[in-house]
């Protein structure tokens, strides 16, 4: 099988975690190859996710490196057991950028998230009068068949908490990204009072950081941070003009994680914030 010219980013995560546990074995890739009778430039492929590894072969190579983490070898057996077609997002592939995919893929995944928004609502809590705003004001111009696309992918996000088990979600927004007009008054009076009702779902807390904050919250960017089913799969992800990127050294996870805990710290409570978005919403 020829590799994969675009692996997702959950297939390249499950070739780093790989390439991680042959790191602190102190093993090479030879040797790794060896063991599997492949040869390096395979085991090489195998580590950046354009090539498919089998349970068999990850619990091998688990033994092989010495490592007792159990439950992450469970985890990423479990994503070499994914595949394609299996998810409603997949029916996108095609349509949108891969990067669509792997943030609907992200949050699929997740046990539980933290974000973070200063200037647009959440991606999973947009209508799709505020969603259509959003898309028809991209410069250059989309297309509207790509329009449409985005705005169905967008909407289709939030079915994660639909599931018998949805994850829990705290969505950190700042007071400027309920101000903004985007749309229009009737489009974000709508978006607003819709925010009021996801707020009340009993996974999901809404927390806003009001202009009276004294604190200043270093993160001017879209973050995600999406807890993995081990902690040795916990993702961040930042998103901007330019694309988003896909974070899990340790450093980084820290760092964000900190992040997040000082804006939650200056954020109302989940109350404080529903009577805050209400009062918004009754000015427009």
């Amino acid at each position: 099988m020829p590799p994969r010219d675009n692996p997702t980013a959950r297939q390249q995560r499950l070739g780093t975690e790989l390439r991680k546990l042959r790191d602190r074995a102190g093993k090479t890739a030879r040797e790794a190859a060896g063991l599997l009778s492949t040869d390096q430039a395979k085991m090489s492929h195998i580590e950046a996710g354009r090539i498919g590894v089998s349970v068999e072969r990850i619990r091998r190579l688990a033994t092989f490196y010495q490592c007792d983490n159990d439950p992450l070898i469970d985890a990423l057996c479990s994503i070499a057991l994914e595949h394609r077609g299996q998810h409603w997002f997949d029916d996108f592939r095609g349509k949108l950028d891969p990067a669509w995919l792997n943030i609907a893929e992200l949050e699929h995944h997740a046990v539980s998230m933290r974000s973070m928004q200063s200037i647009t609502f959440p991606g999973p809590f947009q209508t799709e009068n505020y969603a259509r705003a959003l898309f028809s004001g991209v410069t250059p111009k989309l297309p509207e068949d790509e329009v449409e696309a985005r705005v169905e992918h967008r909407l289709k996000r939030f079915t994660i908490f639909e599931r018998d088990s949805p994850p829990r979600y705290t969505a950190i927004i700042h007071e400027a990204a309920l101000r903004m007009r985007f749309g229009g008054r009737k489009v974000v009076r709508e978006q607003l009072e819709y925010l009021i009702e996801v707020s009340k779902l009993p996974t999901v807390y809404i927390r806003v950081i009001p202009f009276t904050s004294e604190d200043f919250i270093e993160v001017t960017q879209p973050v995600l941070y999406a807890s993995g089913s081990v902690p040795e799969l916990d993702t961040v992800q930042i998103d901007s003009a330019f694309g988003g990127r896909f974070l899990d050294a340790e450093a980084e996870l820290k760092k964000y994680r900190t992040l997040l805990d000082i804006a939650e710290h200056a954020s109302l409570d989940p109350e404080g914030s529903r009577q805050l978005i209400h009062h918004i919403a009754r000015e427009l």
